[in-house]
């Protein structure tokens, strides 16, 4: 490894180490790396398909396909720490719409990324889907940006 990416992961804390599952979203640490490729326009994409929260009035578990895009400026999310973030809301209890935005709201403060979209796809719970979308603005020209590739929900129909 050479001494420039030394220096550039050195601030890391949970890459390579025993890390516990954070208590809550707000006690989770994302960390963030410097981007490589700064200056060039590229699509990240992360997916999760198994994310789950709690209901904050029954404490029922709900549970959504979360697909989270972004075009990078100087920083990257260190993926280990974003697992670990989104793992945090296991046990938290709050709507749909307050995890989806919180979790785009943090990577934005945290990245101050070109763009960001999250989809957040929700599956029923009283028979009813909830998909929440949040973007920080226009997407930006000349970037692939793929669908997210998740339908939206359809019953037996």
């Amino acid at each position: 490894m050479t001494q420039d990416r030394e220096d550039r992961y050195a601030t890391l804390t949970q890459l390579g180490a025993a890390t516990e599952l954070p208590a809550s979203p707000e006690e989770a640490v994302l960390e963030r790396v410097a981007n490589p490729q700064a200056g060039v326009d590229y699509l990240v994409r992360f997916t999760c398909p198994e994310f789950t929260s709690i209901c904050p009035m029954t404490a029922q578990p709900d549970f959504a396909h979360l697909v989270i895009d972004y075009i990078p400026q100087d920083w990257l999310v260190e993926s280990k720490s974003l697992k670990l973030f989104l793992g945090a809301f296991r046990n938290h209890g709050a709507f749909h719409e307050d995890c989806t935005v919180t979790i785009a709201r943090r990577l934005v403060d945290l990245l101050a990324p070109k763009w960001l979209r999250i989809g957040g796809y929700w599956y029923p719970r009283g028979g009813i889907p909830i998909d929440v979308f949040y973007q920080t603005g226009p997407a930006p020209d000349g970037v692939w940006l793929p669908d997210q590739g998740v339908p939206t929900y359809r019953g037996r129909g």
